[in-house]
């Protein structure tokens, strides 16, 4: 009996793929982190909720990518979709004095629907607020960046930081959700737009696609 209320009262969300590649023309050598950012009512049940893959070089070819396929699977449940989880991924490299800086943040929501997903995701390096601190940090090789990656995936004190758009990352996701609609939520697929629900008497409150939400919100 305990069992069976558990069960009832929280949903899953399976989350399987890799970190496919990342395109960085100017550099020569590359490696990520990653890290998952979600809200206070989701738990990871089993998993790796963060990791570093292996450094790689670019491709000869003319596509000129870093090709990681490094592997994400985590599974996480929830009470409320509220804080949906998002993907951090920081990439890494050495500059001409061997110094190990950021080469781009990035940030992206795992997709609502579940299936197969691919996610281009656009990288970006914070920048100095003057050309005399860009000289000094190039100079003693302390670029700007942030303490803390996860905050790529909050929007406080976004506003007020100077970045650069740079490189962009391929992930591809398999996602599997368990027992959301015995909770009420209908996830319905990230490319079709949901102005409102079928029906207002259904009691299922539908999941905007992640391109529309921030934080997962939910209507009804």
């Amino acid at each position: 009996m305990a069992g069976g209320g558990l069960h009832s009262s929280v949903f899953l969300v399976m989350v399987s793929g890799q970190i496919e590649s990342a395109r960085f023309p100017e550099f020569d050598d590359l490696y990520c982190k990653y890290s998952f950012v979600y809200g206070q009512d989701w738990v990871v049940t089993s998993g790796w909720e963060e990791g570093i893959s292996q450094t790689t070089k670019k491709s000869l070819d003319r596509r000129q990518v870093f090709v990681f396929n490094f592997p994400l699977d985590i599974t996480f449940k929830s009470t409320s979709p509220f804080g949906w989880p998002q993907l951090v991924i920081s990439c890494y490299g050495l500059d001409a004095f061997n110094h190990d800086v950021v080469r781009g943040y990035g940030a992206v929501h795992v997709p609502i629907s579940p299936g197969s997903h691919t996610r281009e995701i656009p990288m970006f390096v914070p920048e100095s607020s003057s050309k005399f601190q860009k000289f000094v940090s190039w100079f003693f090789g302390r670029r700007p960046e942030f303490v803390d990656p996860k905050v790529v995936a909050q929007g406080e004190g976004r506003e007020v930081t100077r970045v650069r758009s740079q490189g962009s990352v391929k992930v591809t996701f398999s996602v599997v959700t368990r027992d959301m609609k015995k909770l009420g939520y209908d996830t319905e697929p990230a490319s079709v737009a949901i102005p409102h629900l079928a029906s207002g008497n259904s009691g299922i409150t539908t999941i905007r696609p992640e391109s529309q939400m921030h934080g997962a919100e939910s209507h009804s």
